[in-house]
């Protein structure tokens, strides 16, 4: 429920627009999502409270089906690597293409440059394609042919943050604006990120497939105890009813 509401808070207080470029609104998500583990969770609850096989077997079948499509998800994003690394591609330019089109995209683009030390999706001239940082002769942005802040090389014992320190940045060469910013764009930083902390995304990964398979193995536990206990009522009415018992 907090879930919903968080989504149907962000759905109506945010631009649908801004927020176009990522692949899923992230409130639209919230509310599937929420709405689903609601009715997941509800079927299990209610069901082993009642004893009711018909809602113990939706929560197992439901829970069966959201574990193979993770499982399914996975597999995929691995075998079809370059498809997947194509799409996050696309994301990241669509997001640089609406950088000042809302602050929470903003943050969210900067937050991930400081963290893997990038600029742009391949290179630091990814910010072309964004209005105000485009390089062409007819832009009167102040920003012309700029990075953001958040592209910048950190300074030691910075007490004020230089946010104009990425001026004209993208007319330097590699070699030059290398001494300034961050060069190398944020996909491959993700991939070497990926890949250097599998152990920790399969333990993930782990961690949430655990407690589905647990939650599939008890829920028939409990089906098949309950089933039990009507063919005991069932053997124990038909000898009541018979004279010779």
């Amino acid at each position: 429920m907090v879930m919903v509401a968080v989504g149907v808070y962000a759905r109506l207080m945010k631009h649908a627009a801004a927020l176009a470029c990522l692949a899923v609104d992230p409130a639209i998500l919230l509310i599937v999502v929420g709405v689903l583990m609601f009715l997941l969770t509800f079927c299990g609850c209610i069901g082993s409270l009642r004893e009711n096989i018909c809602l113990l077997q939706t929560f197992s079948l439901c829970l069966t089906i959201v574990f193979l499509l993770q499982l399914a998800a996975g597999v995929l994003g691995f075998v079809f690597s370059d498809k997947a690394r194509g799409k996050v591609s696309e994301i990241i330019n669509n997001a640089i293409v609406h950088y000042r089109d809302d602050l929470d995209l903003q943050n969210l683009i900067d937050f991930g440059q400081k963290k893997f030390s990038c600029c742009g999706g391949i290179s630091y001239k990814d910010w072309s394609q964004n209005m105000y940082f485009n390089c062409s002769d007819d832009n009167p942005s102040r920003e012309r042919c700029s990075v953001p802040y958040s592209c910048c090389l950190p300074t030691p014992n910075q007490a004020v943050i230089n946010t104009m320190c990425g001026q004209g940045m993208q007319a330097l060469k590699y070699s030059e604006a290398s001494d300034v910013i961050y060069t190398n764009g944020c996909i491959d930083k993700l991939v070497n990120w990926i890949h250097s902390n599998l152990f920790l995304l399969g333990g993930v990964a782990l961690g949430l497939a655990i407690p589905q398979l647990v939650g599939i193995l008890l829920s028939q536990i409990l089906v098949n105890q309950i089933k039990d206990q009507i063919k005991l009522q069932l053997y124990n009415q038909q000898h009541r009813a018979d004279p010779w018992y």
